[in-house]
């Protein structure tokens, strides 16, 4: 198999996430170190259908391992969604001479790739770069960690302006249908609650449990809200308590895509770079329609479909400790 690949092209699509250019530059250093050619692939599945692709090479990924973002660009390709559009992207692919492709993205993504794959009979390999952490196959996706210390950064300056003035916050973080990030964000901002799309804590429960930090003279109270919550977004919860709770001063804030940007943290950059190097590695070695994880510090290969399919839960002990220190 290692005789076949000589060409790989590698793109970023869907939501960025920091790290995402950490993992571009591993693939490309990794390729050539295993002498082969790699092209990158601008503004994820539309820059295969628009023939937007160039040759990269060790300069190429100079200075981008600190830097948000992705210097590939990324775009959202509804007509990669069409057999037209995808047959498109493999006319490029094929004028390219290219042998195999890396996507670097989350679900949706991952979808789209494996989609190509069987159509077209290319060998993929998935990187999963999403801050939800909603992949299962790995421990971590890339983004997560550096979102999560975005949000706790923020907060502890929420709580800075909370504790002067007596406030109850309500912090919006991301996260439409995993509370991942709202979860460590809880534990390492020092929150009162949080409220997740996974659990369907009632308003009645955390009406209670703010009686109980009030009762409690807590300084300050901050409240997570992940965006895709059951009892709405963070400001009709807020209004909802404030019609229970009138004695006190309620404020919002939602962090929204703040937390997409940045520089990467240290674990991101490394859990990018293993990724990339071993999806260079992978497809080498002939491993197709698999994504690249990391699991109890080993690197894993998942099959795309379980990774996408698979629902990954969030870690119940983890919520024990949260409620234990909320009081």
């Amino acid at each position: 198999m290692a005789e076949q690949i000589k060409k790989i092209g590698v793109l970023t699509s869907g939501g960025d996430a920091p790290g995402m250019n950490a993992a571009v530059r591993a693939v490309v250093r990794a390729c050539i170190f295993y002498d082969i050619d790699v092209f990158g692939i601008y503004k994820g599945y539309d820059g295969l259908i628009r023939d937007t692709v160039e040759q990269l090479y060790v300069r190429s990924v100079s200075n981008i391992l600190s830097r948000g973002g992705t210097v590939l660009l990324s775009a959202r390709s509804d007509e990669f969604r069409t057999p037209e559009g995808r047959k498109k992207a493999f006319n490029t692919f094929r004028k390219h001479g290219l042998d195999a492709l890396v996507v670097i993205g989350g679900d949706g993504s991952f979808t789209g790739a494996s989609i190509f794959s069987e159509e077209f009979d290319v060998p993929v390999i998935g990187i999963p770069g999403t801050i939800d952490n909603d992949l299962a196959g790995t421990d971590f996706t890339i983004g997560f960690d550096t979102a999560c210390n975005t949000a706790r950064e923020a907060i502890d300056k929420i709580r800075d302006t909370a504790s002067s003035h007596d406030r109850l916050f309500f912090v919006e973080v991301m996260g439409r249908d995993a509370g991942f990030i709202a979860l460590n964000a809880a534990i390492g901002g020092g929150a009162v609650a949080m409220i997740v799309p996974e659990h369907n804590w009632s308003l009645e429960g955390l009406i209670k449990r703010l009686r109980k930090g009030a009762a409690n003279q807590k300084a300050s109270n901050v409240v997570i809200v992940a965006e895709g919550c059951h009892l709405g977004n963070a400001y009709a919860i807020a209004e909802q308590v404030k019609d229970k709770l009138d004695y006190f001063d309620i404020r919002v804030s939602v962090l929204g895509h703040l937390q997409r940007g940045g520089s990467p943290t240290t674990l991101d950059r490394v859990l990018a770079s293993r990724m990339g190097v071993a999806a260079v590695e992978g497809l080498i070695n002939g491993e197709s329609k698999v994504m690249v994880g990391v699991m109890n510090n080993q690197v894993i290969y998942t099959p795309i479909h379980e990774a996408i399919k698979t629902v990954k839960k969030l870690d119940d002990e983890e919520f024990r400790i949260a409620k234990i220190l909320s009081i």
